[in-house]
């Protein structure tokens, strides 16, 4: 594994480095603990440990991939430094194990109406991937200032990113019961919650509704967005459909997921709700 480390090093260099040598060799670490490979040789070891070692080499071999695409500036560095500090990563700094259930549904499910009944009957934290976002641009930081230039520039902001922040707020709040709003939108999402994490979330909450329902309801709220109109929201639901359903079906084959019908009335949905989160009773005290 220490060549794969100097490959990893050698990358970092030769870009300039987008974020400190300390990240990259604590990632490669991770990867390496995560499948137990110290002292052994993968390739005298069985068959299911020579799989987690390739896998572990695949998984570095794309942050090499993402490091060698990415901009050198002494600011990026630093921000991100400050952002993915490594020494924090790997679980939630609580005393109390969180318990984590994510929010998935498409626009206009009505997910976002039930988290604000969730929150209110159970006294969960609820925390919204774009929000945290805004919120560290808006703080004037660093590395709010990386992230705003990121989508400027018309990228997508880095699932480590986006995964720390998510965090770094769990770890910063008192309540250990949250609801992650619209995360993990796609695979790679999910793939980094859990390398960096090490953990899944206790449940996902699924918002299902028919397409036709959703467009509807998303042509007849006043948001003031100049996107609402039905071959826009249409766009974004073939979106949704192309990103969060490979994260579903994960989710379904790891009986982690609950389908909520979200075509009733809202009290209607929110008893679907109740009835999924009686069975959790205990870990929400």
């Amino acid at each position: 594994m220490s060549l794969l480390i100097k490959g990893i090093r050698a990358s970092f260099h030769l870009r300039s480095s987008f974020i400190s040598s300390r990240f990259l060799r604590t990632s490669a670490a991770t990867e390496t603990k995560q499948t137990g490979l110290y002292g052994i040789d993968h390739l005298k070891a069985p068959k299911g440990f020579q799989c987690l070692v390739d896998d572990a080499i695949e998984r570095a071999g794309n942050l090499v991939n993402f490091i060698s695409r990415m901009p050198s500036s002494p600011e990026v560095i630093r921000a991100m430094d400050e952002i993915l500090d490594t020494e924090k990563s790997g679980t939630f700094s609580k005393e109390k194990t969180p318990f984590i259930a994510f929010v998935l549904g498409g626009p206009g499910s009505g997910k976002g109406t039930q988290c604000e009944k969730i929150v209110e009957k159970y006294g969960f934290t609820h925390l919204s991937a774009g929000d945290l976002l805004r919120k560290e641009i808006s703080s004037n930081s660093e590395n709010g200032a990386m992230i705003l230039d990121t989508i400027k520039e018309g990228k997508i902001v880095p699932s480590e990113v986006t995964v720390k922040l998510i965090s770094k707020a769990v770890s910063s709040w008192e309540n250990h019961k949250f609801l992650i709003d619209g995360f993990p939108r796609t695979e790679e999402n999910r793939l980094t919650y859990e390398r960096i994490i090490g953990a899944e979330p206790n449940v996902v909450l699924f918002f299902d509704c028919p397409e036709e329902e959703m467009v509807k309801r998303v042509l007849s709220r006043n948001q003031g967005r100049v996107d609402d109109n039905q071959c826009t929201v249409k766009k974004r639901l073939k979106v949704f459909r192309e990103l969060n359903l490979p994260v579903i079906n994960y989710y379904s084959k790891r009986g982690l997921l609950r389908t909520i019908n979200a075509t009733g009335t809202k009290d209607e949905i929110f008893e679907q709700v109740r009835q999924i989160f009686a069975v959790y009773e205990p870990m929400l005290r």
